[in-house]
């Protein structure tokens, strides 16, 4: 009884930390689900997948209405590309079958790379909020962004809060809190359209997604909230150390590869 308490209860606290993370910059899943795997190595990776989404798409929305709230949100953008991701979302699930994962890491390091080294040398890059698009543009702009961001994360998913910033900085011309702000309404429909999967094929342990939503809940309140209070120069910062790590994360699985 003892080790089921003691796992549970590393499970809460990866879950409010990955709540924390999530809401700033996203990557939360870097902590939680590594944490499933460990505490419960016999379930299959489906149902630990399946659990994650629903306890981290419960602490994305709780972000994503506490943004709406106290930032003025680029709806025009954000609602066409949510769309767009929730059904690209489904072909990228569907792709994992006829297209391996690992010739795709590679790609995934020099593009994220990419993004810390043109964050670093643009000093001023994503602290002013001027959007840069409007009308036809715009919705053909946000549907792209929606697509593709969508098709990766169904298909692989690491990372897709950060690149999620990245793109609504460079291409939008957000600052990095409105970028934050609107990653997270589209995280929400990545999230829900594997659910739609996970969920009716039973891939769930619905007790411990339920006490770790609760915990990734609490994680986003307090991510949210220093969001809010620092503004994009934290959030830019944070987005910088979460792009570290996937960095060295994904040259670690390339290495391993070869």
């Amino acid at each position: 009884m003892a080790s089921i308490d003691s796992g549970m209860l590393f499970l809460v606290i990866a879950a409010f930390l990955a709540g924390g993370i999530d809401a700033v910059v996203g990557g939360g899943g870097l902590i939680q689900i590594p944490a499933l795997f460990s505490v419960h190595p016999g379930e299959s990776a489906a149902t630990l997948f399946g659990t994650n989404k629903c306890a981290s798409v419960v602490g994305t929305a709780n972000a994503s209405w506490r943004y709406a709230w106290q930032v003025r949100m680029p709806w025009r953008t954000i609602l066409p590309a949510a769309l767009a991701a929730f059904v690209f979302s489904y072909a990228g699930a569907a792709a994992v079958a006829w297209l391996p994962k690992d010739a795709v890491r590679p790609l995934i390091l020099i593009l994220l790379v990419f993004a810390a080294v043109y964050t670093l040398k643009r000093k001023e890059f994503g602290q002013i909020h001027a959007p840069a698009h409007s009308g036809h543009r715009e919705l053909l702009y946000a549907v792209l962004l929606g697509g593709v961001i969508g098709f990766y994360d169904g298909f692989f998913g690491p990372g897709t809060g950060s690149f999620l910033i990245f793109l609504f900085v460079r291409f939008f011309g957000f600052d990095f809190l409105h970028a934050s702000a609107a990653s997270k309404v589209v995280n929400v429909a990545t999230n829900l359209a594997a659910l739609a999967y996970f969920i009716p094929n039973g891939y769930v342990l619905p007790v411990l997604a339920a006490v770790m939503a609760a915990a990734n809940v609490s994680g986003s309140l307090a991510g949210t909230r220093l969001a809010l209070r620092y503004g994009s120069r934290f959030v830019r910062r944070v987005f910088l150390l979460m792009v570290g790590v996937l960095i060295v994360k994904f040259a670690w699985d390339t290495l391993r590869m070869l």
